[in-house]
């Protein structure tokens, strides 16, 4: 016998079990019910006394602990409501006293315990199936083996509906409902199947639309300039979809002509679309006007270079942004890699340059910055931390290396002192440190005799232009400031970045190098300007 068959006759065995306990409840029930109307048929109504407080509130004999207890005991056993008696309260009533009949409160408990279980069993509703009941099992393992069992038992049913979905077929349009469908488009849900005439209509307007010809007796993708005439794939020319003005000169409107311009690779999140660059020629006064660098901005595109050859949709960079953020190990060859294969899989051709993609995107980002600047948001900054931020901590990474030879080609950082600090400004801060507590070799104010935070050690003579990095994150984690790392781990690099951050008042500062906060550093601490250590 097989786990599966195994597993379904446990299963089967449980429920058996579960209905059995439900039979039993219920028949404690009606036994119950009989007693108590044999007990009000033979004995007069009884009466309990329940005391309140001036302000109409319930003394109750018992403590709340034991009442809970109580409920649940009488809860979970029905023969314990068999043995349960209500005594009436034999203390005499005061003033703030109230007359409770119990019989009418025992029949209306009875009644609403009854309705419970009826509607928990399903009595008078179609009992739930096996299945459902296994979907709805407090155990993991038989819940991941019901869904495993399901996905199984539709997967052929699945397998018909994709192939069918496949299935050139012979149909209408479904635009015009008169000539038959020769391409299906995904995009134009939900009436994606197309005559040829509805096809240039519709997709003139929107080339970057995903499209499949069914010419060939099979789905086939087709590029945005390939239309289907007289069941032929038939080359065309399609635009750029971006926003043309009404007029260009003081000619009448009727005088312009729209014609091809530059040849342009669109690049959004389906992958690369070669197109043409619309241009607008007035016939009466020869005017001309083509998109720019400003044109295709107010399009929502960014251009690859100036003289742009290659643009990008915006949300192009947003999703690569957001996929950053969520995992900082992806790397931009694997993004881009991603969007070759959307482009083959949609019929199209090209790949996408890494370097311009890099570049555009870091250029955009650069705008992107001096607009929050303008909008006066500050980055770095944690929420949960604001307005006052308990913990800073600091430490340094020395695995992140650049080498020397590198150097050369390396070009002007576009985000200079924005999260990394200037390597000038943090050597001068040095200096001034090294100068301030006056050091004698061996035995330095700051570091000592501990060679990971000597302040006298010197600056790498090895080919590795840095050392790494000095990080300073709030205690969710969220990055605030780094710099750059050249003489290791000492203690003037964490003193830097508790100046820098001073403007935030931490309550502690967590830094595994640290420095007496003694007589001895008072002259640090009044250089860093801050009040609080706090070494971790």
């Amino acid at each position: 016998m097989s786990d599966s068959e195994l597993q379904n006759l446990f299963s089967r065995v449980d429920n058996m079990a579960v209905q059995q306990e439900v039979n039993d409840v219920l028949q404690g029930v009606d036994d119950l019910i009989a007693v108590v109307q044999d007990e009000q048929a033979a004995a007069p109504p009884t009466m309990r006394w329940k005391k309140r407080t001036s302000d109409g509130n319930l003394i109750h004999a018992r403590p709340r602990s034991a009442r809970n207890q109580s409920n649940q005991v009488t809860a979970g056993n029905s023969s314990g409501l068999q043995q349960q008696k209500t005594h009436p309260n034999k203390n005499a009533p005061d003033s703030n006293s109230e007359v409770v009949f119990a019989p009418d409160n025992v029949d209306g408990f009875l009644r609403d315990l009854q309705q419970s279980l009826s509607d928990a069993t399903g009595d008078g509703v179609e009992s739930p199936t096996p299945q459902a009941s296994l979907s709805a099992s407090l155990n993991w393992s038989t819940r991941k083996s019901n869904s495993s069992e399901s996905w199984k038992a539709a997967r052929p049913r699945l397998v018909n509906t994709a192939l069918a979905q496949e299935n050139v077929g012979t149909r209408k349009c479904q635009q015009c409902w008169s000539n038959l469908a020769v391409v299906r488009c995904r995009d134009c849900l939900p009436r994606p199947l197309f005559c040829a005439e509805c096809d240039v209509v519709m997709h003139t307007r929107h080339p970057l639309h995903n499209r499949d010809a069914s010419t060939l007796g099979f789905f086939q993708p087709l590029p945005p300039t390939t239309t289907v005439q007289n069941m032929d794939l038939c080359q065309c020319v399609r635009y750029v979809p971006v926003e043309i003005p009404h007029q260009i000169c003081g000619c009448p409107t009727e005088a312009l002509r729209l014609k091809p311009g530059k040849a342009v690779a669109v690049i959004t999140m389906n992958g690369r679309h070669e197109l043409s660059m619309p241009e607008l020629a007035c016939e009466a006064c020869k005017a001309t006007w083509t998109a720019g660098v400003d044109g295709i901005l107010h399009s929502d595109y960014w251009p690859a270079t100036l003289n742009f050859a290659t643009i990008y949709g915006t949300d192009v960079f947003a999703s690569f942004e957001e996929m950053k953020m969520a995992a900082p190990g992806l790397s931009c060859q694997a993004f881009l890699q991603m969007w070759d294969q959307r482009t083959v899989r949609f019929g199209r051709t090209g790949k996408i340059s890494a370097d311009t993609f890099a570049k555009s995107f870091f250029e955009w980002e650069a705008v992107q910055y001096e607009m929050d600047n303008i909008c006066k948001e500050e980055p770095f900054t944690c929420p949960a931390c604001s307005p006052d931020m308990l913990a800073v901590s600091v430490d340094g990474n020395r695995k992140h290396y650049r080498f020397k030879n590198a150097s050369s080609a390396e070009e002007q950082a576009i985000f200079d002192g924005v999260f990394i600090a200037k390597d000038d400004d943090v050597a001068k801060f040095v200096n001034y440190i090294h100068t301030t507590t006056k050091h004698v070799p061996g035995r330095g104010v700051c570091g000592g005799e501990w060679s990971a935070a000597r302040e006298t050690s010197k600056k790498s003579a090895s080919k590795l232009d840095e050392e790494g990095l000095e990080l300073a994150v709030c205690r969710h984690g969220l990055l605030l400031c780094a710099l750059n790392m050249f003489r290791g781990e000492i203690f003037a690099y964490p003193l830097y970045i508790q100046r820098k951050l001073a403007n935030l008042t931490p309550t502690f500062y967590c830094m595994d190098v640290t420095c007496n906060t003694g007589p001895t550093s008072i002259r640090l601490q009044e250089a860093a300007q801050s009040s609080s250590i706090c070494s971790a």
